[in-house]
């Protein structure tokens, strides 16, 4: 597969939480080196070099104990103010109580016994004893019968419509998805699934009662638009099976990220990048694939079960596309700005062979951020930098624990600009500040905790995450 090797970084030889503790120590509230140590530097500094605005130093501590921050891929500018970090956390489930009867199968429309609550199902993945097995093109009658591990489906309000790539593009779909969609609808369950789901979707749009279809034909008479983003959309969410942990009795008993098994954490990014990839093969218009997770509903999720979702673009952002224009010139930037500035601040968690991880600087909320040491297109990647990635990626989510809502964005190198060569990447955020009128009027955003802050808490979790043996190899930094 083709992919290039970064430069050489130096390889290795559950109810948790990083937030258990939700006030600095005085250790962090004193430190002022990028080694955590104490003393009376007020400030240091790594300046004058390749960074979106060379004016700013990308990390300063400055003398009261404010950290200043430009994250030096973005320009992102944000403080991190002593004494912020005090404010009280709240807990992101509201009705913690005993859990009903199948309620644990139950609780939303993401759950295994109400799969006629979302779309027709793209693809799935299943885990036996020979291993994971994929299948897809499958009718509901099959999709019924048995729950799957993880499963593919469009997303019922896209970001950007079916009609938004057919009336712009031509885009009609690709055959397979126009296959799938003949052997669904061959069905009579198959048709009302649809018809049932069209009519949630035009009762959210304010469509009268009396205006929604009651037959398929109706539907595909009055909008076919409809028709084509359950099968042909661009829009995909790949699902995980339990919404909570195995043996939960509890509403606040979660199935994250991190409580999935190494195994099935790296089934559910498999399963998210072949979804990517078969996004951009179906569609050619589109030139990225927005992934990303959000977990808990002050992240963003509409539902508290664990989903990643997959969004297809017909152009990539300004901002983004300059970033890569600077990686054209320099194709160390990712390098030198991410993994190396973080060994030199003392910013490291944890690496394996193949992947490391880090506190990121300059983001909008605490984050962390995990690089692969090899460059590619994701669906080109070699399975051991996966697998390694993967692990990082999970170590970090089980030690953040599944009550802290938290963002994860994926970053990488585009199938659609040549020359580009980058690293994948994931930013594990902590949506635990939530911007307001500051951020609004400054552009500068207030974070509660600093990079060393992140580093320490995550490793410290690690530390005990591990001891339980369900993580992969790795050395903490």
């Amino acid at each position: 597969m083709p992919h290039d090797q970064c430069r050489a970084a130096s390889a290795p030889g559950n109810g948790g939480s990083v937030l258990a503790n939700d006030t600095a120590s005085d250790g962090e509230r004193r430190r002022t080196t990028a080694n955590g140590a104490g003393g009376a530097t007020p400030r240091h500094t790594l300046g004058g070099m390749d960074r979106m605005d060379e004016s700013r130093e990308p990390l300063v501590r400055l003398a009261d104990g404010t950290v200043k921050q430009v994250n030096p891929f973005s320009g992102t500018e944000v403080w991190t103010v002593p004494g912020r970090a005090h404010r009280p956390i709240p807990s992101p489930v509201a009705d913690v109580r005993a859990l009903g009867p199948d309620e644990a199968r139950r609780r939303c429309a993401f759950c295994e016994e109400r799969y006629l609550e979302t779309t027709p199902e793209s693809g799935r993945w299943i885990r036996s004893e020979a291993g994971w097995r994929y299948a897809e093109g499958l009718t509901l009658e099959e999709v019924l019968a048995a729950p799957a591990e993880f499963r593919r489906v469009p997303n019922l309000f896209e970001i950007l419509s079916f009609d938004f790539w057919h009336l712009n593009y031509g885009f009609t779909g690709s055959p397979a998805a126009r296959a799938h969609q003949a052997i669904y609808l061959g069905t009579d369950t198959g048709r009302k699934h649809v018809v049932d789901l069209a009519r949630t979707k035009l009762r959210a749009m304010d469509v009268r009662e009396r205006d929604l279809p009651s037959t398929l034909e109706e539907l595909h008479a009055d909008d076919p638009a409809i028709l084509g983003s359950f099968f042909s959309g661009s829009h995909d969410v790949v699902i995980a099976r339990r919404h909570y942990v195995p043996n939960a009795n509890h509403t606040d008993q979660l199935a994250s990220a991190g409580t999935l098994t190494r195994d099935e954490h790296a089934a559910f990014i498999r399963a998210t990048i072949s979804s990517a990839q078969a996004l951009v093969t179906g569609n050619p218009h589109a030139r990225y694939v927005s992934i990303f997770q959000n977990w808990l509903q002050a992240a963003g999720a509409s539902f508290e079960h664990l989903h990643k979702q997959i969004v297809g673009i017909d152009t990539i952002g300004a901002r983004t596309r300059a970033e890569f224009e600077r990686l054209r010139e320099d194709p160390l930037l990712y390098q030198r700005w991410g993994p190396d500035f973080a060994r030199q601040h003392g910013l490291l968690i944890a690496e394996n062979a193949y992947a490391v991880a880090f506190a990121g600087v300059g983001h909008r909320f605490p984050g962390v951020d995990i690089f692969t040491k090899v460059n590619g297109v994701p669906w080109e990647l070699p399975p051991e930098v996966i697998q390694d990635w993967s692990d990082l990626l999970h170590a970090c989510h089980a030690a953040t624990g599944p009550l802290v809502p938290s963002n994860e964005e994926w970053h990488y190198q585009p199938h659609s600009m040549p020359g580009v060569v980058a690293p994948l990447r994931a930013v594990l955020k902590w949506r635990i500040n939530t911007p307001a009128g500051f951020e609004g009027g400054t552009n500068v955003f207030i974070n509660t905790l600093d990079p060393w802050a992140v580093a320490e808490r995550v490793k410290g979790r690690l530390r005990e995450v591990r001891a339980s043996g369900v993580l992969g190899e790795l050395t903490l930094g």
